[in-house]
């Protein structure tokens, strides 16, 4: 997955060396965990306590390493970060069968995206520096490309579109922690609609106050994502 639909990787990072190599350590004894095993520590340390807690040696006593050791297989915390989005990638279904519907599709796409970042509360930050593309993100990506191909759009708008729809489940996802925490300081809650309130009544806000007069909709995370990705893949113009 990634927020843009090119690629370039981040400064020092090469991803041929990075995607392309059999992931072996560079120089030294080769040691008792491979790359996987530390992606997949980082990965579990993020999900756990945040982008924050994923330090070199933090992973390396996930792993039972020295820090050290680790730097022959990702040279800094840009390039484990590389690793642990692309390895969350690899639990997007890109074989899944298209309907050729490329709206229906497109929002399908979407949704695998949001549930990807829901179980990884860490992913919008990290994608929100360019990265370059690992063998995960590229199947994803392709599946996403196939999906539009009905379109007509030629390959930059494609990969666009796709950028704009990474962004979009990025930013909603979180915006939906944040209510989530928010939800979870009741009076904080209550304080806030009381100000809203207070302040549409006090005639100078006629349009707030006519919005916030007109019926309740369904508020559920899950309606009103998909209540904003209709209005934003319906819209989509493909000439």
């Amino acid at each position: 997955m990634t927020r843009d639909g090119g690629g370039s990787a981040t400064p020092g990072t090469d991803p041929q060396q990075l995607w392309l190599s059999p992931g072996q350590p560079r120089r030294g004894r080769r040691p008792g965990f491979s790359r996987e095993a530390i992606t997949a520590a980082a990965v579990a340390l993020a999900d756990a306590e945040g982008l924050e807690a994923v330090t070199m040696r933090r992973v390396a006593a996930q792993v039972g390493a020295g820090a050290m050791s680790l730097y022959s297989y990702a040279s800094d915390k840009e390039t484990l970060l590389e690793l642990m989005v692309d390895h969350v990638s690899g639990e997007l279904p890109a074989s899944a069968p298209l309907t050729g519907d490329w709206r229906a599709d497109l929002k399908t796409v979407a949704h695998r995206q949001r549930d990807l970042m829901l179980r990884h509360p860490w992913l919008p930050a990290a994608l929100s520096t360019r990265r370059s593309l690992g063998p995960n993100t590229l199947a994803f990506l392709e599946h996403a490309l196939a999906a539009l191909r009905p379109t007509g759009l030629d390959g930059a708008a494609k990969l666009e579109v796709f950028a704009q729809l990474t962004a979009f489940v990025a930013g909603h996802v979180t915006y939906e922690i944040t209510q989530a925490a928010a939800a979870r300081s009741p009076d904080r809650a209550a304080a806030e609609a009381r100000y809203l309130a207070t302040v549409a009544a006090d005639g100078h806000h006629p349009e707030l106050a006519e919005a916030l007069a007109a019926p309740a909709r369904t508020v559920t995370p899950e309606a009103t994502f998909t209540r904003f990705l209709n209005r934003l893949v319906d819209g989509l113009a493909t000439d």
